[in-house]
């Protein structure tokens, strides 16, 4: 009987050593999980409009025109460059994007080569 009773102490505790390796393991492979949260929520940035109109700001200020109005609730710049009048418009369409308008009040060539200038102004500050 002493003799089973130290066989079965001896079981016992190989056992729970046994059971606290099992334990040890378990918890250092949990610890090696990951827990994958979700991205948090982008805070909003500039408008498109208003990425607009800062650049088409930018295109006058680039280009040196003259600035006389700007009317931000149309959507409208007014400048002057070398006696010419230059408007950009910016309308916002019904999808969310913004059109931009440049026009000069003469059609000739030298004032479609400030639009074309002023315009590749606005699309380098847009990033295109």
């Amino acid at each position: 009987m002493i003799l089973v009773y130290n066989i079965s102490n001896q079981l016992k505790k190989r056992n729970n050593i046994m059971k606290f390796f099992i334990s040890l393991l378990i918890i250092v492979l949990m610890s090696g999980c990951t827990y994958y949260q979700t991205a948090p929520n982008a805070t909003p940035g500039m408008s498109k409009f208003d990425q607009s109109w800062n650049a088409a700001n930018g295109a006058f200020t680039d280009q040196g025109v003259q600035l006389i109005n700007q009317n931000r609730a149309a959507g409208v710049l007014q400048g002057n460059y070398n006696g010419a009048n230059v408007t950009i418009t910016l309308i916002t369409q019904a999808n969310g994007s913004v059109r931009v308008e440049f026009d000069t009040a003469g059609t000739s060539a030298r004032s479609r080569s400030d639009i074309e200038r002023i315009a590749s102004s606005y699309n380098r500050r847009m990033g295109r």
